[in-house]
């Protein structure tokens, strides 16, 4: 614009097409923030030495999605030591405590965001408003990148034996990946640091910095599959692991109501 103007069109917003929520679509960001919840405790405790019980107690999130009361999270060293004790198939000696160094404390972050990768992907059909498309992009984005983060610093360190075991990064990545496709029940939708090599990029490739299919696209998953990892009990009908008393929200809840 002559004058060094700024042409208000220039930032103005796309235009909108429908509605900016549709019916249904509330329900699956109300499950998703039992996974913000979940997180974000997680990665307060490791950062701050606290919890939500101090930043925020009786937090609950508030938006135009509605918000749910903040599920009971158990991210106790006991939950995360019977995490991988499942995964190896015994149980390691001494049992495994996040807490004791930031390598294992990196090896359980692998544990949580990529599960909220998965889900949101799965979720992606199901929206068609235009103010949930946003919501649910800025949020893909955001997990994407927390797990590609956490992925990159263990593949660094991906052949570093994990004291005191004789265990690889990478082999605690493969069991943990290996691990979650089990819970879940749906076939191979999540890949280790390492993978055979028809599971790698192109079928060329072992090395494998983010999981994802044979055409470079992420995995996902559906309410039910992401619960039956969280509760590590392999039904999303039976609370347990992370949410002891189960996940909030309709979805999750309508789970514990009826039979699997």
């Amino acid at each position: 614009m002559a004058g060094g103007g700024k042409d208000p069109d220039m930032c103005a917003p796309p235009p909108t097409i429908g509605l900016p929520v549709y019916p249904g679509e509330k329900d699956l960001f109300q499950f998703a923030q039992n996974f913000e919840f979940l997180e974000g405790e997680f990665f307060m405790f490791g950062a701050l030495g606290y919890g939500y019980d101090t930043v925020a107690p009786g937090m609950a999130v508030k938006n135009e999605f509605g918000g749910i009361p903040r599920p009971l999270l158990n991210l106790s060293d006991g939950v995360f030591a019977d995490i991988m004790n499942d995964a190896f198939g015994y149980n390691l000696n001494p049992p495994f405590d996040p807490y004791n160094d930031t390598l294992k404390y990196l090896i359980a972050a692998y544990v949580i965001p990529y599960v909220g990768v998965v889900t949101a992907v799965g979720a992606n059909p199901s929206v068609r408003g235009y103010e949930s498309k946003r919501l649910l992009a800025g949020l893909l984005a955001v997990e994407a990148g927390q797990d590609a983060i956490i992925r990159t610093l263990l593949y660094e360190r991906k052949y570093e034996l994990v004291p005191p075991y004789n265990i690889t990064v990478a082999e605690f990545t493969i069991k943990i990946s290996e691990l979650r496709n089990r819970l879940a029940m749906c076939g191979v939708k999540d890949e280790g640091l390492i993978v055979p090599m028809p599971l790698g990029a192109e079928g060329k490739l072992t090395t494998n910095i983010l999981s994802a299919d044979n055409d470079s696209l992420a995995y996902q998953r559906t309410p039910n599959e992401a619960l039956r990892v969280l509760y590590l009990t392999g039904s999303e009908c039976q609370p347990g692991g992370f949410f002891p008393q189960g996940a909030n929200g309709k979805i999750a809840k309508e789970f514990l109501i009826s039979p699997c």
